[in-house]
């Protein structure tokens, strides 16, 4: 039977389980189950992941885990009682996760692959977390680093910071919020330290030091940070020639080439070290004691490897011969190794191995070789030869932890000291320690030819001469009785740089002298070592001081006889220069030793003891009682100790010193003494010692001895009375430093005599109380009176020292007195300086306060609250001067943690609870500091993050209570609100700018969401006197202002980005939760102001929409907005305000990227709802509608708001939604609005004419009578007519960028007329009549390319819905061809498909979800105009491509029946004709397509037009060359022999084939009678053009030319012979036929005319037609060949001679495969190729399948690349030239009288012959970039040249 679980059991899945029987559970690995029942092997619960689900499962496929309960009963849930890190790490990991692969989509290598090496080491590392098999060391090393790459990690990918404290994770809940505020700080800096862009000063600075490694919030200040470097040797990679060896290692600072630490030895056996291994880590040392300061050293390790073996018989280091002589100790190598890398790693570094190599170096500089490798000075040296060689591996490792170096002591570890103090001495530490280097000595050579193998033996001898045993030691681990050094191979100078350390007993260390022997050891004796001299050094001077530290060199004396040296007779001689003081002999023994002169020894010494100094002023003082008529002396001596060792020597000993001057400072009944006034100089110089910052590291040791070693119960009054009149002597002292010496040391002494009476009282019974009380109240009197000393220059340091000490002063009054009478005189302390403090006094004084309040005053409530109200009040005096401010948000951030960590959080909490410390920090200094953090906001203050955090915290602890006595305090009468409105607004602006300022980082997730939850619970207690105070029908109760700013709070609470779940996803369901409160609550509010909210219309309805914005407040909202609209309705009959502040608002709602189409149509689906219900609906639905498609816009406008490639569709949006503005709500401000950014959207796209079209839509609404103020953000305060005025000359500017001057004639008319007619001002009409001339020489003298235009289509719905299944007209830009428009169409819609097929898109294509476009070429038509005579032919241009509204598109079809010898015959033009809807150009670059309609064109009509085309251009070209002789005559060749020489395509012939016959009359229609007739005429017409153009041709071709022009004038007489009967009016024949001959050469040309010759990059060299002509014959004689040859025609007047003056220069031509491209050979080496070509277009034609079916299109054609169909270049013609048709449709429609035909040629012409028709169809491919040639038809009809226009690059020419 199932048994419910005794105990709530959570367990883990660690199989899969698919639940496959009845009422199962199915599991996944890792997924967390709490049981509830047990039966068996089964269990029964459910998943936390759904707790309703319940089930059963088999106990064997999950595992039970510790766990923690919350609840009781059915409601207990069960939590994996785990580590919280390694949870942390798997909840990061699952979020990581998402983002990494996004990464990956991103392709954002560098970050995927750093992240995946991170997620991996979190991933071993929790595994080793889990597995549980770490030391403490290593998993604390572990967590931490753990800890950064979590960091690192989340500030790779953005997410939020954790506030951490070490390696655990704060709860926000469990904190207050400025403590959550220094944890943040602190994490930010660690992560920051992590990637190393903030400086470690050096170990301690580090964030990962051992005070990181607990949770202490409390870092001590006051403590050292002590580093042990445990040195652990692995392996030695040498040998020693056969001998054992000792490895000496040991510190070494290289800065200062001294040892730091002493030597560590280690054996090293004959085969190897591992012999001597006799316990655990035997070769392992611990270098002790390291400080911060050590450790930014240039530390080393230094390694000596010493040989220890007898001499060979060679005496070499070769170990080569026999073995003979003593053993010695002989000098091998030596290697260093740097630390300074493994010293200064981030965090604690882990254990880590070094091999370094070990040189060697002749033995007399064995000393120094070490020093010589660090300076990497080795060319006296080299590495140690033999095998193996690779040299030493040591493991090293840096302890901070006291359990871990505990651990490694307890396994055998030996420590090494440093040779040094720590940086602190406690009291009871004993260290007497004499470090001794044996440095050099000299020895005579004594007469023999070889010097000595000297041996120097060191031993400590008392003054009788016994050896003092085991108190020599040559390396860490075990003392010796005597030492050995190396022995030198014959050297009588031997330098040795050994070092020792003496450690004497201190009863014999006064009489103790340190012996050195020297010896010569010979290679004979084996065992005996000859005595020949020796050297001796007391350790205690004769004044009593130990020998002071640095070099002594001592003096040798001879001695063989070792047993002469027993009685120590020698001390009767002195042992140095300097040692003139001799002892007695000893026994009565003369000494009988004799010195050598020319022989000594240096030594050098350092002592590190605490019981013996090298000071003699110091030592008179500790021995005071040996000559007590001297203390006065001494004192004075020890008072005037200066800086440097003396200090530190004083510090030292201070143990000493203290017992010392208190048995000075009085009797042994209590009494004063003659020196207690010294004394207690002396007292409080040491105290003030202590407090400086060298210091620092020894304040602790003072403690330890009042607490532990101070003894003296007598001294307490004597102290307080020195303390006293101390005080009372300030005032008129001179000598002020040692007053500021005892104000600065008050609290020492208060402590001392608090202690003193402690004692006395424990001893006595608590005697004489209350005269002690008494004296302290003196005390305290006087000090008081000092502080409220009027201010004087002298007294303010003695006062800031005062209220620097008196913190520790109140903690031992406290004692003394009572907490209470300790606050009130600490109140009246803090009051005491006056209102015109120095700065320092003020800062002290809040120091001090900060102080008292974390000491035992701060624990006492009644003593507490005195301190808190005088703290808070001159905290607010410091606020309201805005002075000191970081020091304020300090101490406030203390008094908050203070109240926090005050509160019982067991203790439920009760509103109506009035805390009274709450209410004395809310009263004091809330308001103060709301406007104080109102004034920093806007400002780069770096206080202000922290004053913020502040202020959060003190209203985190505030309740109702608390506010209603803040509003009662700031408006007591009910009149009176002014001050509560002040505070109000303020605390609005303030918050509301915290919030959407983001004054913490925006990766303080943490820190933003409580401050979000304290201003969420302030939101609800602010909302209270607002309704109680200011809520009214009337305008004088209802303040609408500050209901503003509360509803306006409201809404950045409900909108912060800390707040939004969509942002932070899976970070905990407080923020979403949060945020539907917030808007819960303005809701509340908002519904309970009644009528009153018509007052608020325009703030509150932004305020409603903005929470609209949250799904789940959205019908709520939106209700409310209904609501507000019918209250509006019912009080006025329309809801005009609430309507127009919902546009506005919509505006700037989607502006602000926070809405989208769901919401658009959630939008209009609620409220239509609501509005249905109303008696208005019909009205209301208008509205909705109206808005709704206001969004529409508006969502259109923002989806392209950024990005180059947007800019077209952004210039539709904002023309939609300013035309909106205009035509359905008329809100001229919005529209206005949109008018300027479409004017600079234009301008940042170089669209001048069209910027300039837009400010007229403005400027057209302007009148020049109005002299109104209007709503212009551009101009504001300006007049209407002036606003007009500036707006006109901005158009100007504009249209003459853009080259459209004449728009601007219109206006500079206006202008004219306004300063001549109504202001008069005849200065700005002249400017604007010279503006009017330049415009005019502008029109008729500058070159301005014709725009090409371009049909686009836009299909499916994928298109933005302004374009959707639309057609439009665009206008291209300057010289930009079908292929380069196409490229940016399609950079702007990048997933469109363009259509390849011009046909009108099936039902498939616009219903489809994609983007289809089509695009091809149109022709502009302009508007009926009638030009008067002499009207010039750039206007002409210009208006037949100008403001134009019609455009037309052909499309070629056949039509049966076919002939397929003449397809002219049935090529038919469908020609569409396209009226859009404005005029381009205007305010857009394109216009929809508004009304369309198609017509076909017969073929004989077709044929008419081509051959206008054709005579049209030739009449041109005879106009310019007549009038400019020197332009380039290229162009008019190849035009003339593409006309003539036509040998492709039929050209004429075909034409009088096919319409020019008997039997075409007789079946035409009339209209293609008619068009027959014209077209014979137009035959007719055409051959008396070439021929005016032939001689024009042959008066101006150079000598080069005049072979192609003879071939071209045989070629016209052919061609007029051939022709049918009565088309060849006139013949011409020459001399000489050349009809069977090819084209001759094209010339080469050398000279060039001046005309071009600054242009000559445009021209490629080699071909004539690409070159200018540069002589021209002159035409003299005869009158002009226009005059006697050419036809009339129609209005064709030659421009004037300012415009032909000089030929332009050719544009560059890109090399292509054109064969007539200027960059190929002579045209007939190319005339087959071409021939081919045509062929296979013809055969392309052919194959159609369908009639209705356009030829494929030719290759792209962008700017560098053309077909071979493509003209070549010509010059770039004057302002009478045609325009360049590029490839578009070559139907020269120039005005509206040719489009419709109204020319009425219905007569009958003669028929014309054959070769006439020829002439005049020759060339249909050349088609020049500036020219516009006949178009090119398909099959054949080469001159259709809509074939190679209307379309799209790899499309089709149907329309």
């Amino acid at each position: 039977m199932w048994i419910p679980s005794k105990s709530t059991k959570l367990a883990v899945a660690v199989y899969n389980w698919k639940g496959d029987v009845r009422s199962g559970l199915p599991l996944e690995i890792g997924e967390t189950i709490q049981i509830l029942e047990e039966n068996g092997g089964w269990y029964r619960g459910f998943s936390t992941k759904n707790r309703s689900a319940w089930g059963i499962f088999p106990a064997c496929v999950v595992s039970i885990r510790p766990c923690t309960v919350k609840g009781s009963g059915a409601a207990a849930i069960a939590e994996l009682k785990d580590d919280p890190l390694v949870r942390e790490i798997a909840c990061v990991l699952r979020e990581w996760a998402r983002l990494w692969k996004k990464l990956y989509v991103e392709r954002e290598t560098y970050r995927f692959s750093a992240v995946a090496k991170v997620m991996r080491e979190l991933l071993s590392g929790r595994r080793a977390l889990l597995a549980g098999t770490l030391t403490q060391d290593q998993t604390r090393a572990l967590r931490l680093k753990l800890v950064a790459k979590l960091d690192w990690g989340n500030r790779k990918l953005g997410l939020e910071l954790v506030p951490r404290r070490g390696a655990e994770a704060v709860d926000p809940e469990d904190i207050s919020l400025v403590e959550l505020y220094r944890v943040h700080v602190e994490s930010a800096e660690r992560a920051a330290a992590c990637r190393g862009t903030l400086r470690r000063a050096g170990g301690s600075g580090s964030s990962f030091n051992s005070g990181t490694l607990t949770n202490n919030t409390s870092t001590p200040t006051t403590t050292a940070q002590s580093y042990h470097l445990m040195c652990s040797m692995r392996d030695f990679g040498h040998t020693a020639g056969g001998d054992e060896a000792e490895l000496l290692l040991w510190l070494h600072d290289a800065r200062r080439a001294q040892p730091l630490s002493e030597r560590f030895r280690v054996r090293i056996a004959r085969d190897g070290f591992s012999n001597y291994v006799d316990r655990l880590h035997a070769n392992s040392t611990l270098f002790a004691d390291l400080s911060t300061t050590d450790l930014s050293r240039e530390l080393w390790l230094v390694a000596w490897v010493i040989r220890v073996g007898r001499w060979s018989g060679a005496g070499s280091n070769s170990g080569t011969g026999e073995r003979r002589g003593p053993v010695a100790r002989r000098p091998l190598g030596a290697g260093v190794l740097p630390l300074a890398d493994f010293l200064r790693q981030t965090g604690q570094p882990a254990e880590k191995e070094y091999t370094f190599k070990v040189y060697q170096c002749e033995e007399k500089d064995f000393h120094q070789l070490h020093d010589m490798l660090i300076r990497k000075q080795t060319n006296k040296c080299n590495i140690l030869p033999g095998q193996p060689n690779y040299g030493i591996v040591v493991a090293l490792r840096l302890l901070t932890n006291a359990g871990s170096i505990t651990e490694a002591v307890a396994s055998g570890a030996t420590v090494t000291a440093k040779r040094g103090f720590p940086d602190v001495i406690m009291p009871g530490d004993v260290r007497n320690d004499l470090y001794l280097t044996l440095e050099r000595a000299e020895f005579e050579r004594g007469g023999k030819s070889t010097a000595k193998n000297v041996l120097a033996t060191v031993n400590v001898h008392d003054n009788t001469g016994q050896v003092i045993v085991d108190c020599v030691w040559g390396a860490s681990g075990h003392g010796a009785t005597s030492y050995e050094s190396l022995v030198l191979y014959h050297n009588n100078g031997p330098a040795w740089g050994e070092q020792l350390r003496l450690t004497v007993p201190l009863d014999t260390f006064t009489h103790a002298h340190v012996r050195i022997e020297f010896r010569h050891c010979s290679t004979r004796d084996k065992n005996e070592r000859k005595l020949f001299g020796f050297a001796f050094a007391r350790l205690m001077e004769a004044s009593g001081a130990t020998l002071r530290d640095g070099a002594h060199e001592l003096y040798v004396y001879k001695c063989d006889d070792p047993s002469k040296l027993l009685s120590a007779s020698y001390l009767s001689l002195p042992s140095c220069a300097n040692d003139t003081v001799r002892s007695a002999p000893v026994n009565g023994v003369i000494p009988s030793f004799q010195r050598s002169s020319k022989e000594n020894c240096t030594i050098s010494t350092l002592l590190c003891s605490t019981k013996l100094t090298q000071n003699e002023d110091l030592l008179a003082l500790l021995q005071w009682r040996a000559q007590p008529e001297k203390v006065q002396e001494t004192l004075l001596r020890v008072l005037r100790l200066g800086d440097g060792l003396s200090c530190e020597e004083l510090i030292k000993f201070l143990r000493d010193v203290l017992d010392a001057l208190f048995a000075l400072f009085s009797t042994e009944d209590g009494n004063s003494t003659p020196h207690s006034g010294t004394v207690f100089l002396v007292l409080v110089s040491i105290c003030s010692l202590l407090d400086e910052s060298r210091f620092q590291h020894f304040r602790p040791v003072l403690d330890v001895y009042i607490e532990e070693h101070f003894s003296a119960a007598l001294v307490y009054k004597g102290l307080l009375s020195s303390v006293q009149h101390c005080a009372e002597w300030a005032a008129g002292a001179e000598g002020q430093e040692p007053i500021r010496k005892c104000l600065r040391s008050l609290g020492a002494v208060f402590r001392l005599a608090v202690r003193s009476r402690g004692l006395f009282a424990r001893a006595t019974g608590g005697q004489y109380e209350d005269s002690f009380r008494r004296d302290v109240r003196a005390a305290l009197h006087a000090l008081k009176a000092l502080a409220q000393h009027p201010h004087r220059d002298h007294l303010a340091p003695a006062q800031v020292a005062l209220m620097t000490s008196w913190a520790s002063v109140a903690k031992e009054v406290a004692s003394a007195l009572g907490p209470v009478e300790a606050a009130r005189v600490t109140a009246s302390m803090l009051d005491a300086p006056a209102a015109n403090a120095p700065p320092a006094l003020a800062k002290a004084r809040l120091a001090a306060a900060q102080e008292i309040l974390k000491g035992p005053l701060g624990q006492d409530p009644e003593a507490r609250n005195i301190v808190l109200t005088t703290a808070c009040h001159h905290l607010r005096v410091h606020l309201a001067r805005r002075d000191e401010l970081t020091q304020c948000a300090d101490m406030l951030a203390e008094l908050v943690a203070l109240l926090w960590r005050r509160t019982d959080p067991d203790r439920p909490p009760d509103d109506d609870d009035l805390d009274p410390d709450v209410d004395v920090l809310c009263l004091n200094t809330l308001d103060v500091l709301v406007e104080t953090v109102l004034h920093l906001i806007g400002g780069n203050s770096p206080v202000l993050s922290s004053m913020v955090a502040g202020l959060l915290a003190c209203m985190e602890l505030l309740k109702p209570a608390h506010y209603q006595r803040l509003w009662s305090h700031l408006a007591p009468h009910p009149h009176d609100r002014k001050p509560l409105k002040d505070f109000l607004m303020r605390a609005f602006l303030v918050f509301r700018h915290l919030i959407e300022q983001d004054v913490f980082p925006s990766d303080w997730m943490v820190l933003r969401v409580q401050s979000c939850k304290v201003l969420l619970s302030a939101l609800q207690d602010l909302a209270k006197p607002l309704l109680e105070r200011f809520l009214g029908d009337e305008s004088p109760q209802f303040d609408s202002q500050l209901w503003s700013g509360y509803m306006e709070l409201g809404v950045a609470l409900v909108t912060s980005s800390a707040l939004q779940p969509e942002r932070w996803a899976g970070r905990g369901p407080d923020r979403p939760r949060m945020r539907a409160a917030a808007g819960l609550q303005v809701l509340a509010v908002w519904s309970r102001l009644g009528p009153a909210q018509l007052q608020l219309i325009g703030g509150a309805v932004g305020a409603l929409l903005e929470i609209t914005l949250v799904p789940e407040l959205r019908r709520a909202a939106l209700g409310a907005l209904v609501a507000l609209m019918a209250a509006e309705r019912a009080a006025t009959g329309s809801a005009r305000r609430t309507e127009a502040a919902l546009v506005d608002k919509l505006d700037s709602l989607v502006a602000d990227n926070k809405a989208d189409d769901h919401y658009r149509r959630l939008f209009d689906t609620v409220l239509m709802e609501r509005v249905s219900t109303e008696g208005w609906r019909e009205a209301g639905a208008a509205f909705v509608g109206c808005v709704t498609r206001l969004l529409e816009r508006l969502l259109d406008y923002r989806a392209v708001m950024q990005g180059a490639e947007h800019r077209d569709k952004r210039m539709s949006a904002t023309v939609n939604l300013l035309n909106f503005y205009k035509n359905e709500i008329d809100r001229k401000e919005m529209y206005l609005r949109y008018v300027y950014k479409l004017h600079d959207l234009h301008i940042a796209s170089d669209n001048f004419v069209e910027a300039g079209c837009t400010l007229l839509l403005y400027a057209e609404t302007l009148s020049w009578d109005s002299d109104q103020i209007g709503v212009d953000p551009e101009h504001p305060e300006v007049m209407e007519w002036k606003r007009k005025e500036t707006l006109y000359n901005q158009v100007l500017q504009y249209f003459d960028r853009g080259k459209c001057w004449e728009k601007g004639l219109p206006l500079l008319r206006e202008l004219a007329t306004l300063y001549e007619v109504k202001l008069c001002d005849y200065a700005r009409l002249a400017h604007t009549l010279r503006t009017h001339a330049t415009f005019l020489d502008s029109i008729l003298g500058q070159l301005r390319p014709e725009p090409e235009y371009f049909r686009v289509g836009f299909y499916g719905k994928g298109c933005p819905l302004f374009v959707r299944n639309k057609q439009f007209v665009y206008r291209g830009q300057e010289y930009e061809r079908i292929g380069a428009f196409t490229q940016r169409l399609q950079a702007e819609y990048v997933s469109a498909h363009i259509l390849m097929r011009n046909t009108p898109p099936d039902d498939s294509i616009i219903a489809a979800d994609g983007q289809y476009i089509q695009i091809c070429n149109v022709k502009p038509v302009a508007r009926p105009r009638s030009w008067p005579a002499g009207a010039p032919e750039p206007l002409k241009r210009f208006h037949a491509a100008h403001d134009v509204g019609t455009f037309l598109c052909d499309r070629p079809l056949h039509k049966p029946p076919i002939d397929k010898d003449n397809e002219f015959k049935s090529l038919w033009i469908e020609r569409t004709t396209l009226v859009t809807e404005n005029t381009l150009p205007g305010i857009l670059r394109w216009s929809e397509v508004i009304s369309r309609s198609v017509e076909e064109i017969p073929p004989v009509e077709f044929a008419c037009e081509t051959m206008e085309a054709t005579e049209r251009e030739l009449r041109s070209l005879i106009s310019q060359y007549t009038a400019d002789p020197t332009l380039n005559i290229n162009p008019f060749s190849m035009r003339l022999q593409g006309t003539i020489d036509a040998n492709v395509q039929g050209g004429i012939t075909k034409y009088e084939q096919a319409f020019l016959t008997a039997e075409f009359a007789r079946n035409a229609t009339p209209r293609e009678a008619a068009a027959a007739a014209k077209l014979r005429r137009l035959v007719s017409s055409q051959l008396a053009v070439v021929d005016a153009g032939l001689l024009l041709h042959g008066r101006l071709a150079p000598e080069e030319v005049k072979p192609l022009h003879r071939r071209l004038v045989e070629r016209f007489n052919q061609l007029r012979q051939n022709l049918g009967p009565g088309l060849a009016r006139a013949r011409r024949q020459l001399s000489e036929s050349i009809v069977n001959t090819p084209l001759p050469p094209v010339p080469m040309l050398d000279k060039r005319s001046h005309s071009i010759q600054q242009n000559d990059g445009y021209y490629e060299d080699g071909h004539l037609y690409n070159k200018p002509i540069y002589s021209i014959e002159d035409g003299s004689g005869g009158e002009s060949i226009m005059s006697s040859s050419l036809p009339v025609a129609d209005n064709r007047d030659c421009p004037d001679d300012s415009m032909v003056k000089s030929a332009p220069p050719l544009p560059s031509r890109p090399k292509s495969g054109d064969p007539r491209s200027p960059t190929r050979p002579p045209l007939e080496k190319y005339r087959d190729s071409m021939d081919e070509e045509i062929e296979a277009r013809r055969h392309s034609r052919t194959s159609w399948s369908e009639p209705g079916d356009a030829p494929p299109l030719p290759p792209r054609i962008s700017g560098e690349k053309r077909s071979w169909g493509e003209a070549p270049a010509v010059p770039r013609r004057g302002a009478g030239d045609e325009r360049d048709s590029g490839l578009g449709l070559d139907h020269h429609y120039t005005n509206a009288d040719d489009h419709k035909h109204k020319h009425n040629d219905m007569d009958l012409v003669e028929s014309l012959r054959y070769e006439e028709i020829i002439s005049m169809m020759s060339e249909p491919l050349r088609v020049d970039e500036d020219e516009t040639p006949p178009p090119i038809p398909p099959k054949g009809l080469g001159h259709l040249s809509s074939f190679d226009s209307g379309h799209h690059e790899n499309g089709e020419s149907h329309c």
